[in-house]
């Protein structure tokens, strides 16, 4: 029961606000971004093809490329959502940088061979020339709507933070940025797009290194901040346990990450999109060994961040003491707290969890601009049209589904967790797609009917689990409990929550609601497996002797054989694989 009643220091809340040179450089940025669109659209070299527009007339670099695929996938869910993940649950989630490496491999070997020989401008044309039309449609569909339910979380987060540094309506800044955005990707293409990431990439990175330099001196050194989670019990990484129903183990985030990644990276537009830019497949390689690097040095930035929140608050929650609403305002809130001796920093801070942002929704909205022209609307035109025309047809879609986006975020107003939220929802489709295309490559016996089959049952099992699993959480019928936190320190009174009994064990819920989450996108693509195959043996085998080899993982091209293969063609699959 509660015994004082909680008080703000009202004073300490309002100095946590931007000020003007905060302001400053947080606006100086999003100009750059959207002067170097300006600059490709209109002073670049003239892209225009639909080829040069999307891939960049494979001119592109191998290091602008690689920083553009980091600051593609780390976006401000990332950032803020880590620190958060470990604040409140210890290290476990840190594990995600031994999958990234599964991950790098697993694109290598078996599915970026194919998407390199193939020169596809949509990643789902794969699914046609595989299977048929169906299937390809099917999996455009089901991508757009991911996207379009992502892209307004991945903007609207950001916008979270930076309403509450600056006061400002969270509804107001999500236009501006966004309308930024969709400009400069509109203007410039891929081109615009890779190096606008190249800019907010570094302003995320050095943002994040100062304000955790800053940090380790604030609490006394990085042994401090070791002792101080040890002691709390977040240092956790070998709880070897292999259990599916544990919230997070060593198994469930390498496991269940590989797979979640390899929906994010393998067969992902977006970045297949930029690999397929460069000139080489050796580049293409490189910058993937650059990515790894890049993306396992970010992601441990975001996540000793969290140990860094806990050491600097470990005797006064912000969240118990209700200083921030909700736990994912942690990150801006100890930013703010922090950084205010060092004039701009905040802003410039603030300013690295928008780039990531803008970054996503840049690359998202270009390689959605493809997928919508290429799969949906080039087969409906009567005629041919010229390059221009598409060019401008794939602008066109790149605007109206950037406006979309930023009408969708008014009503994402209400989120739980966000890192588990995303992850969680993502499984409804990644695991059908992770499954479609790893059906395609690796079992020669699959036809089309299992694979609609397969990917249909897949979405329909994996959304009833997945927001089953959502209504069981809100209903308080799941317990996550998080690690103890201490309100002992605080410097004001605070009001200690009521516990509320709850006689029901989560044994009593469904069981497939209890599975991790982290685990929704390899059980979806299971089901596509199981499916497909049960349909595929039942239904006429697709011809061998008629298949491409090329539309195979390199490990499977041995099991399929091509009549009248040019020499041409088989030297440059060997080259590849």
């Amino acid at each position: 029961m509660a015994t004082n009643s909680t008080l703000y220091d009202a004073e300490l809340v309002n100095t946590k606000l931007f000020n003007w040179l905060d302001f400053i450089l947080f606006v100086l940025m999003l100009m750059f971004s959207t002067m170097i669109g300006v600059y490709f659209g209109f002073w670049g070299k003239k892209e225009d093809t639909p080829k040069e527009y999307l891939h960049g007339g494979k001119t592109m670099s191998t290091i602008p490329v690689a920083v553009s695929l980091v600051a593609s996938f780390i976006s401000g869910i990332m950032l803020m959502g880590a620190p958060t993940e470990i604040y409140l649950y210890g290290t476990l989630y840190w594990l995600v940088c031994v999958a990234i490496v599964f991950v790098a491999l697993a694109t290598n070997y078996f599915y970026l061979p194919v998407f390199y020989e193939l020169q596809l401008t949509s990643t789902y044309e794969y699914l046609q020339l595989r299977f048929n039309r169906s299937v390809r449609i099917m999996a455009s569909v089901l991508s757009t709507i991911g996207l379009l339910l992502y892209i307004p979380i991945v903007v609207y987060v950001p916008s979270l933070a930076f309403s509450q540094v600056s006061g400002m309506n969270v509804h107001i800044i999500t236009p501006i940025t966004s309308i930024l955005c969709i400009v400069y990707t509109t203007l410039g293409g891929i081109k615009a797009v890779v190096w606008t990431d190249v800019l907010q990439g570094v302003v995320m990175v050095v943002a994040s290194v100062v304000v955790i330099i800053l940090g380790v001196i604030q609490v006394g050194g990085v042994g401090t901040v070791w002792e101080r989670s040890r002691d709390a019990g977040r240092i956790r990484f070998f709880e070897m346990s292999a259990s599916p129903f544990e919230r997070l183990s060593f198994w469930i985030v390498v496991v269940g990450n590989t797979f979640n990644w390899i929906a994010a990276v393998s067969m992902n537009q977006a970045m297949v999109q930029k690999l397929l830019s460069l000139p080489t497949y050796g580049k293409v390689q490189t910058s993937l060994i650059v990515f790894v690097i890049e993306l396992i040095t970010v992601t441990s930035i975001s996540c000793f961040t969290g140990l860094l929140i806990y050491a600097k608050y470990y005797d006064c929650d912000p969240i118990t003491s209700k200083a921030v609403s909700r736990p994912d305002q942690l990150l801006p809130y100890y930013v703010m707290d922090i950084a205010t001796s060092i004039p701009g920093l905040p802003g410039l801070f603030i300013a690295g969890i928008f780039s990531a942002s803008l970054s996503t929704m840049s690359s998202s909205l270009n390689a959605m601009g493809a997928v919508v022209f290429e799969d949906l609307i080039r087969p409906c035109l009567r005629s041919e049209i010229n390059d221009k025309t598409a060019n401008n047809i794939i602008k066109f879609v790149v605007v109206v589904i950037g406006v979309l986006c930023v009408l969708i975020v008014f009503v994402v107003d209400k989120l739980g967790s966000v890192l588990q939220l995303t992850l969680s929802t993502a499984g409804v489709t990644n695991g059908a797609m992770v499954g479609l295309f790893s059906f395609g490559m690796f079992y020669p016996r699959g036809n089309s009917k299992g694979a609609l089959a397969g990917s249909i049952c897949s979405m329909l099992l994996m959304g009833w689990i997945v927001f089953g699993t959502q209504r069981e959480l809100a209903e308080g019928r799941i317990k996550q409990p998080v690690l103890p936190v201490s309100v002992e320190g605080c410097s004001f009174n605070v009001t200690l929550p009521v516990s509320q009994l709850n006689n029901n064990s989560d044994e009593e819920v469904f069981v497939l609601y209890r599975v991790s989450f982290l685990y929704y996108t390899m059980m979806g693509m299971i089901i596509v497996f199981v499916v497909g195959t049960v349909v595929s043996l039942l239904t006429e085998a697709p011809d061998r002797e008629q298949m491409d080899p090329v539309l195979f993982t390199p490990l499977m091209r041995k099991y399929v054989t091509k009549k009248n293969m040019e020499p041409a063609e088989e030297e440059l699959i060997n080259k590849i694989v």
